[in-house]
């Protein structure tokens, strides 16, 4: 093992000094925080590290400076981060700090960089109180092995950069016909250009492994299938047909708190013991779609989703899906909206500004916090996306005390526009994405929201359409006919939106909606199958509904692998101590959507509910739709639920509030292994992922489709009247070139329906089509021409025409 670390005190005096000159030198508050917040974090500078924590609570406290140490502890020997638990010994050493108004700094001789073979030495800030030592962990770190709530890891991220193995796809960016200039900055900072349709990943379910490592190989595999030649499995083709992915949030979340800590040292964390010390490393092993963020060491990975535990893991999945014969963009999910409540454990009170929807509002008002979620993002963008999607824009809000209004922070929105970023030596910027449905949460948001007001504010920029947005139910009758004006508006001026109806909010929304239980309600549509997990299914995995999205509507579509897949998916979450079991009664309706009949009692699922005593699914619904009613009736009081439950006689033995949280948790991890799709591969047909493929391709082929359609001219986009039982859209369009003509007919709900596609749409002309597209069970042959055509409940056509 190397030298013990030490302070470097004249560096470390210099680095304070240099504090001191950038408060001075800006009349900006937020200005200067930016330039210090990017030596904030562990960074290795010619060979040392220079460690930087914001610290006000220390001064609040009046926490003397040399009472304040940098905890280090550096492997012994190396460790295996991809054992599921280990101990190990750390060397562990307390480095004295220095303070420049509230800043902490330390440039240290002899931590351990990490790399992708080596742990790095871990740190974080120790400091004396009166009742013992405390800790803060650092907020910008590159790498968390263990979950934000344990120390971070010192990481070399130039030698991760230098190692990429897609640095020529960024050097050669400034050359490539997609990057652009043109945007209200105007500093010539290249900027990658819209995807032409993509695909949402919850990395947590999408392969066997639940990683992104399990994603980079899924997708290595399908490269190397289209370097050879070979063809796609059903399942396979699922994946592709794209030229952008969009990853759900890869931030650290919530964890399960004491109940199961990743990072455990055999000292107590008030001890100020050095030397050699023990620790029971366990792998991180939480449950969540990914929204729970805390924001603390929002810059890394969460640990969960790396096999390796390695930050490469992103990176060499970004890497895989660059250097893919058709390379694929990546856009990161970034929410930084909101913290969950668990944050509060981990980051200083002037971040947040108050309990809000989601757990803590952030304090966009203070110039530090402000500075700090800024650099957050551009050092997690530096991982190599193409593109950020802005969860929750509407979410971005200050309240004015003075005018006793809450509005929104669109400056903070546009900070994050303007960021660059720098991978392999080259400077850029994103395309940008936002999820803005303001007015929402107001009473009114469905017929009020515009989802343009950040696209006029950045035009190269584009919104979440309204039919993307999140109460969006495709699965119920007469969705096609009341939300045809929002369609229509996706026609008219959809050109920068993102369009389609499956994601992981429209999907777990349907889930979770009460149906009868004798099916015999007709606000389901009963045309889309005979059973809800089949309606479900074919509502947002829809032939009818891909055509119209992918070969003939503006815009960029954008599918969930999940309902690609026609696989389970709900509300995921096992990271919550204090709410899981409310979570998991708000999902009770969870099996009649999602589990088919005689699947439960099936061996391979559900294995951690069945040992709790529920050894079928009716016994499991019933549980589950008491639980509903009893939190409403009990306002979320566990031991009166458990009373009750008591008096009913259930399966669960223990009903007692532990009991009750054991029942939540196996809920989540059940759930969690049933949504895996690779237990749904073999239910892919080839028919229809052949046909899914076939449309995403005929948009890939024809990027001008994105262009909005002239429905106030000489195009068509329009369903028939009256409907009499069939929601029947037809359109036609011309490419601008005037090198092919389009024209769609669907029937998207409703009984079968025969039209002639040339009588219906008056602009086109009668002669000279072909069929370019027809949805599985469509009579290709009757309708080779344009003729009368026969559609049944979710079948389309299109045809093409060259002038």
């Amino acid at each position: 093992m190397s030298e013990r670390p030490r302070l470097l005190e004249a560096a470390t005096e210099d680095l304070c000094a240099w504090t001191n000159e950038i408060l001075s030198e800006y009349d900006d508050e937020f200005r200067a925080s930016q330039r210090i917040a990017e030596r904030l974090g562990a960074h290795l500078v010619e060979g040392r590290a220079e460690v930087g924590f914001w610290t006000p609570e220390l001064v609040d406290q009046e926490i003397p400076a040399d009472a304040v140490h940098l905890e280090v502890l550096t492997a012994t020997e190396p460790v295996d981060l991809t054992a599921e638990e280990a101990d190990a010994s750390f060397q562990r050493t307390l480095v004295e700090t220095r303070r420049e108004g509230e800043f902490t700094w330390a440039v240290v001789e002899g931590m351990r960089a990490g790399t992708r073979d080596e742990l790095g030495s871990l740190y974080r800030l120790s400091y004396e109180t009166d009742e013992g030592r405390e800790t803060i962990v650092d907020p910008v770190a590159y790498s968390v092995p263990f979950g934000s709530y344990g120390p971070a890891e010192f990481y070399d991220m130039d030698q991760l950069d230098a190692e990429r193995a897609d640095r020529e796809y960024f050097e050669d960016l400034a050359e490539k016909e997609y990057a652009t200039t043109e945007d209200e900055w105007n500093d010539d900072v290249p900027r990658f250009e819209p995807s032409t349709s993509m695909l949402e990943i919850h990395p947590g379910t999408a392969t066997e492994t639940g990683s992104l490592g399990g994603l980079a190989r899924k997708y290595a595999e399908i490269g190397e299938k289209q370097r050879q030649g070979e063809e796609l499995t059903p399942a396979e083709r699922n994946f592709v047909g794209y030229d952008a992915v969009q990853v759900m949030p890869i931030e650290p979340i919530t964890e399960h708190g004491e109940r199961d800590p990743h990072f455990e040292l055999g000292v107590d964390a008030s001890d100020d013991t050095e030397g050699e010390v023990e620790a029971t490393l366990r792998r991180p092993d939480m449950i969540n779609w990914g929204y729970d963020i805390v924001i603390s060491a929002f810059s890394a990975t969460n640990p969960a989703i790396l096999e390796s535990r390695r930050p490469d893991e992103l990176v060499d999945f970004i890497a895989t899906l660059h250097n893919l014969p058709e390379p694929m963009t990546v856009t990161f999910d970034l929410a930084l909206g909101h913290a969950d409540n668990g944050g509060l454990d981990l980051l200083n009170d002037y971040f947040f500004a108050g309990p809000g929807m989601y757990g803590q509002h952030l304090d966009y008002t203070q110039p530090v916090v402000r500075a700090l979620l800024l650099e957050m993002q551009r050092r997690k963008m530096e991982f190599g996306a193409d593109g950020i999607r802005v969860d929750g824009a509407q979410d971005f809000t200050v309240w004015d005390p003075e005018a006793e209004e809450e509005y929104h922070d669109d400056e903070f929105l546009a900070e994050m526009d303007r960021l660059t970023y720098e991978v392999a030596g080259q400077e850029y910027r994103p395309w940008m994405i936002f999820e803005d449905g303001r007015p929402w949460p107001r009473p009114d948001w469905e017929l009020a929201s515009t989802y343009r007001t950040l696209i006029e504010q950045h035009p190269h920029s584009f919104q979440w359409s309204p039919v993307t947005f999140a109460h969006n139910t495709p699965a119920l009758l007469t969705f096609w006919a009341t939300k045809w004006w929002r369609v229509f508006e996706v026609a008219d001026f959809g050109s920068q939106w993102i369009t389609g109806v499956a994601n992981h909010d429209t999907v777990r929304r349907g889930t979770q909606r009460r149906v009868d239980d004798s099916w015999d309600s007709d606000a389901e549509n009963p045309y889309l199958g005979d059973s809800l997990p089949e309606v479900i299914d074919r509502a947002y995995d829809n032939p009818a509904s891909g055509m119209l999205f992918h070969a003939f509507l503006p815009g960029v579509p954008m599918d969930f692998l999940n309902a690609n897949m026609r696989g389970p998916w709900g509300f995921i979450r096992d990271t919550d101590e204090e709410w899981d079991v409310k979570v998991v009664a708000e999902e009770a309706n969870f099996l009649d959507w999602q589990v088919p009949d005689g699947v439960y009692e099936d061996s391979e699922y559900f294995p951690r509910l069945k040992a709790l005593g529920f050894e079928t699914k009716a016994e499991l619904k019933d549980f589950v739709d008491s639980l509903e009613r009893f939190v409403d009736a009990t306002d979320y009081d566990l031991e009166l639920i458990g009373t009750l439950f008591d008096e009913m006689g259930v399966p669960l033995e223990d009903t007692s509030p532990e009991g009750l949280h054991e029942f939540a948790d196996s809920w989540m991890k059940d759930v969690q292994e049933y949504a895996n799709l690779s237990n749904w591969h073999a239910k892919q047909g080839d028919e229809r992922t052949a046909f899914d493929r076939e449309v995403r391709e005929f948009r890939q082929d024809r990027p001008w489709l994105r262009t909005d359609i002239d429905v106030h001219g000489d195009e068509t986009f329009d369903y028939i009247h009256p409907t009499e039982g069939t929601v029947c859209y037809f359109g036609y369009r011309r490419a601008p070139d005037e090198s092919e003509e389009l024209l769609f007919v669907a029937n998207m709900e409703g009984t079968p329906v025969t039209v002639t596609p040339t009588d219906i749409a008056d602009e086109c002309p009668e002669d000279g089509w072909e069929l370019a597209l027809a949805a599985p069970g469509v009579d290709e042959e009757s309708v080779a021409a344009a003729g009368e055509t026969t559609l049944a409940d979710s079948e389309a056509v299109l045809f093409r025409r060259e002038p």
